[in-house]
């Protein structure tokens, strides 16, 4: 019995989790009638239909959810067993710093690729403000960081940019703001960079505004937006599910483009921690042109 192309397989995992045809083509650095024939390929190998295609994009078969499991598996043996040919081991701690503006529902899932691509690696993560990410670099806390900064003048754009995102005024649907008041601002504590940029920006604006909740966290900041509480200076990722940018926000204002960045490496970076940042860096850049959908072929 001839064995599955590999090829096909990651062209059909792709597909999947991409939701369409023309959404996992340029993950796969094909084109999008190239993947439409590996797709059929495989199909004629299996015997079965293994996805249904609409208007909408594409979902797997009952045939096609069953090999997308062994899919999965069969790829990620298949990069195992070429790292131990190689003589390559990936074992020990890895330890990440990341900024808590960076996309929140994205981390568990990420992580959960990185533990399939690297059995052996212990990954010790730690979410933090991305003054305090730059702050350590010199210092020895992790091995990667990723921080986010704001693209101004005022702000110096330093590491490898791995996606850019919009900044929006954000608040519940309800709120509303009398310009005759201050306006009711929440924030991070002092010492976090968008809090200090988004009160610089007010001022020189001359719209009067009071912080009137500090959240000690981006969830506790999305947590009081939810609750109606104010006005706070967000990324799109960042969002909350059942928000969306201020209506009212042409009255502010208007706001630049973040960038997340991952820091240089430090001389002498070890080989795990290098190829670790590479995924990463291929990750979230093919992320950054899904419009934040989650891949996760590069892990495989």
């Amino acid at each position: 019995m001839r064995p599955f192309n590999l090829d096909h397989l990651r062209s059909f995992v792709t597909v999947v989790e991409a939701g369409s045809i023309s959404a996992a083509a340029p993950r796969l650095n094909l084109s999008s009638s190239a993947v439409s024939e590996q797709l059929s390929k495989l199909e004629d190998f299996t015997g079965q239909s293994l996805l249904l295609r609409g208007k909408k994009g594409v979902t797997p078969t009952p045939s096609g959810e069953r090999l997308a499991v062994f899919a999965r598996e069969m790829l990620v043996l298949s990069a195992r067993a070429l790292d131990e040919v190689r003589g390559v081991s990936f074992s020990g701690e890895l330890r990440l710093a990341i900024t808590d503006y960076f996309r929140p529902n994205e981390i568990p899932p990420m992580l959960v690729k990185l533990r399939e691509r690297y059995p052996d690696l212990r990954l010790n993560v730690r979410v933090q403000k991305s003054v305090d990410i730059r702050a350590q670099r010199d210092e020895d806390p992790f091995d990667i960081g990723l921080s986010m900064q704001i693209l101004s003048p005022a702000h110096a754009h330093e590491g490898t940019q791995v996606c850019r995102e919009p900044l929006h005024w954000v608040a519940a649907e309800g709120f509303n703001w009398d310009p005759a008041r201050p306006l009711s601002l929440l924030a991070l504590p002092a010492g976090c960079a968008m809090q200090g940029f988004t009160r610089q920006l007010l001022e020189e604006n001359g719209v009067s505004f009071a912080i009137t909740h500090s959240a000690s966290g981006v969830a506790g900041l999305q947590s009081a937006l939810l609750a109606g509480l104010g006005v706070a200076c967000l990324n799109a990722s960042s969002i909350p599910s059942g928000l969306k940018p201020w209506r009212d926000a042409t009255r502010l204002p208007a706001l630049p483009d973040v960038s997340f960045v991952l820091l240089p490496p430090r001389d002498g970076e070890k080989p795990l921690v290098s190829d670790v940042r590479q995924r990463l860096l291929q990750h979230w850049t093919m992320q950054q042109a899904d419009d934040f959908a989650i891949g996760s072929q590069i892990f495989t």
